[in-house]
Formats: structure tokens, C-alpha cells, sequence
């Protein structure tokens, strides 16, 4: 059987998607872009758009369907009325993904939407990009954002065992594998459910004697802060790209409070501070939201205003958008125009920033590993921040590069 995989959302689904790759592989299918029996879409809800992103590959499809990823409970009876040929497989099965695809290339539904635990590592995996392990080490969340679904679809925290993560990392090693992406919905609070840590599994990880980056995914403020003192540790070595992903969310603290963050704007800044006093050429990257249904002008004006104290390299900026059965949910939304207008506003103090950032690295010469084909005969390679550096020639995904940056935009630099 010809399967088609589409996904969409965060790193964690492309590592769940993988593993179902791997494992329709394993029993003998193949994994193709065009011309398949049966397609699977692989659903992001985090926002009320991504998800009609992925329903629209369903509702598009010429052969039958399996939706998996992040289905909301309420959203079950929905996408199952879409087509007859379709199929239900939530993030906590995936491990049935061969017996679900049979079944329907036989014609027959299935809906698998329990939720429960499981390690989802050290399972087959067949990987988008063969220098790069997407490497899952929770699931679940210890959060109760008031506007996030996550929890709902995904439960409590759950940490995979720390002897099984580190063997999936170096299995990655031992398959070629050049960069570990470390994943889950808040890497930060991994073992808090098992009396473990992430400085913990961290340390061991780095104690591997292979050649290899660690790229830490998010982690949010509370347990940054909670893990300081480590991290300014753990980012002295070597193996560890000097990146970071601490998601903000809003430069308010009336906002923060009712969003149920658990931290304030002042540890976000100091966390910042410290991090970048030991590490200056750290790569931060946050988030914010911007609409949230009780956000005045001076709310945001408070973002704005971190954005310019904290100068990130990268900032992902998000439109509120209401999730069901969320308690933020019950607000009136924020006039769409307005939220628009504060989004470009955002964008461009914050394009500013970047390219400021970026022309601190002109003239920089030191080592890029090579982890992506470019456009038009280029390749792109990674410094020691997890900086994407365009170079030109013909290299081999892998590959170590010595570059020196000649000129830079707000988002790249070429070299």
C-alpha cells in the first residue's frame, strides 16, 4: 500500500509522524508524495486555523483518510461527518497506525481517541531530514493555560523514562544523525512527574562521546528560571547549540495572570539577562500572543516594550484565537482589525531588532554544520547559536563548513 503523510504544527507532531512512517514502513508499506492509496493527515489545534488547515487536506482527499495529531475531544463527531472513507487515530495511539491503515484500505473505519500513556520512543521512525532527530521526551503538559487546548487533548504531564531517551538519542547517533531536537509541549517541566529533571537528562545525553548539537526546544519561563543556575552550565558545552525558546506569551502581568502563566515579565528579563551576561551570543526565541481578549493598548504597549528591553533573535507573534471548552474562551474576542494592526506594529520594532542582532555577526568566521538544502543552489548550515547561515558550493547534509557572514538580513545570514 502507497500512504501519503501530510503534518502540520510543532516539531513534536513531526516526531510522532515519523514514527508512523517508520512503523507503516516496517510492515511493509511505502511512504510516498504522490500517487498513494490512502492518505494521513496529521492535525494541529492549537489554533482554530491550523486546524482548518489540516481539514482541508482532508475534505480535499482523493483516496481515504486517516486524521491523527492533536484531536480535540469536541471535534471528533466533526471531522468524523466530513467523508465516509475516514478514519480517527489521536496522539495517544499512534502505535496502531498499521493496523487503522489496513483496516481501512479494507474499507473499514476505526476511531481511536482514548487517551492513555505510553513511551513514544525508541519506536521505527523514518525521518524528513536524515541529519536531524526529532526527539520526544513528554507528553502531556503540568500547565493550565486558560487559553490553551493542549492539556484537554493531550492530559497530564507524562515524562518518557530517561534511560529509553537517552537510547533513542543514541541510536540517532549511531544512524548518522548529527542534531538532536529535544521536544515535547514544555521541555521544562520534564521529570517533574518522576522525580527527574531536565538539567538531569540533559547531563546525561551530553556525557555521549559522539559528535553532536543539542537543539533544547521550548521550555517555558517558570522552570528557566527554576534551572538557571544549571543552564548556564549546561550551555557552556559544547554540544549544546546557545539557543533557547522561552515563550513569553505577554509583556503584561494583568495579562499573565489571567492567561494562568505562572511567572512574571520581570523573571522572563532577568532569566534573559543572566543567560546572555555568560552566554552574549545566546539565541533567544519567544512568543507572544497578541489580542487576548482582556489586552488593553497599554498591555500591549508593555509587550512592545520587552520586546525592545530584550532584543530576541526570534520572536513568533500569534493572534489570539478561542479554544473550545478553554476558560478564556468565554471572552468577547478583540476586534480583528485592531489585533491585526497590533501584530504589524510588533513586527516591525521587532524586524528592527533582529537585523541589529544579525549585524553583530558580520564577519564572524567559525564552523556551520551543514543541515538543509537551500533555494537556487544553496545549502544551510547552523552555527554554534542555532543561527541559519545561507552559504553557496556543493556540500553534503553533515558536513562541517568553515564561513566567514558578509552580509545579513533580520532573519539570515550568508555567508
Amino acid at each position: 500500500m502507497k500512504i501519503k503523510i501530510i503534518t502540520f504544527g510543532c516539531s513534536n507532531n513531526l516526531a510522532e509522524a515519523e514514527v508512523m512512517a517508520g512503523l507503516l514502513k516496517s510492515a511493509g508499506h511505502e511512504i510516498v508524495e504522490n500517487g498513494e492509496d490512502l492518505r494521513v493527515v496529521n492535525v494541529c489545534s492549537v489554533k482554530g486555523p491550523s486546524l482548518n488547515k489540516g481539514l482541508k487536506e482532508v475534505r480535499s482527499s482523493p483516496v481515504p483518510v486517516i486524521v491523527t495529531g492533536c484531536i480535540p475531544k469536541e471535534e471528533v463527531d466533526n471531522i468524523k461527518s466530513i467523508r465516509h472513507d475516514i478514519s480517527l487515530l489521536s496522539t495517544h495511539n499512534i502505535e496502531k497506525i498499521v493496523d487503522v491503515a489496513e483496516y481501512l484500505f479494507d474499507g473499514i473505519t476505526t476511531i481511536n481517541v482514548e487517551k492513555k500513556n505510553m513511551n513514544k520512543v525508541c519506536l521505527p521512525k523514518l525521518r524528513k531530514n536524515s541529519m536531524i532527530s526529532v526527539v520526544p521526551i513528554s507528553s502531556g503538559c503540568y500547565g493550565s493555560c486558560s487559553y490553551c487546548s493542549v492539556k484537554l487533548i493531550k492530559g497530564d504531564l507524562f515524562s518518557y523514562d530517561k534511560e529509553l531517551v537517552v537510547k533513542e538519542v543514541k541510536d540517532s547517533l549511531n544512524e548518522g544523525c548529527k542534531e538532536i531536537w529535544l521536544t515535547s509541549q514544555d521541555n521544562g517541566a520534564y521529570g517533574l512527574d518522576k522525580n527527574s529533571s531536565l538539567p538531569e537528562l540533559l547531563n546525561e545525553i551530553l556525557k555521549i562521546k559522539k559528535d553532536f548539537k543539542v537543539r533544547l526546544g521550548m521550555t517555558n519561563p517558570q522552570y528557566v528560571c527554576k534551572y538557571l543556575n544549571e543552564f548556564i552550565e549546561i550551555f557552556r558545552d559544547e554540544k549544546m547549540f546557545k539557543f533557547l525558546h522561552m515563550p513569553l506569551q505577554s509583556g503584561s502581568n494583568r495579562v499573565l495572570k489571567d492567561m494562568n502563566r505562572p511567572y512574571k515579565v520581570e523573571d522572563y528579563l532577568k532569566a534573559v539577562k543572566m543567560l546572555k551576561q555568560h552566554h552574549p551570543m545566546l539565541t533567544v526565541s519567544t512568543d507572544i500572543i497578541v489580542g487576548y481578549p482582556i489586552e488593553t493598548e497599554e498591555d500591549f504597549n508593555l509587550s512592545l516594550h520587552v520586546i525592545k528591553d530584550s532584543k530576541p533573535d526570534v520572536l513568533n507573534l500569534t493572534r489570539y484565537w478561542p479554544r473550545p471548552n478553554t476558560p478564556a474562551a468565554k471572552y468577547k474576542m478583540l476586534d480583528g482589525t485592531l489585533v491585526k494592526q497590533r501584530v504589524q506594529r510588533a513586527l516591525e520594532i521587532f524586524k528592527e531588532i533582529a537585523l541589529k542582532n544579525n549585524l553583530g555577526w558580520v564577519g564572524w568566521s567559525g564552523d556551520v554544520l551543514i543541515d538543509e538544502a537551500g533555494k537556487n543552489g544553496t545549502f544551510i548550515g547552523r552555527n554554534f547559536a542555532y543561527k541559519p547561515v545561507i552559504v553557496k558550493g556543493d556540500y553534503e547534509l553533515g558536513q562541517k563548513v568553515k564561513v566567514k557572514i558578509k552580509k545579513v538580513t533580520a532573519y539570515e545570514l550568508f555567508a
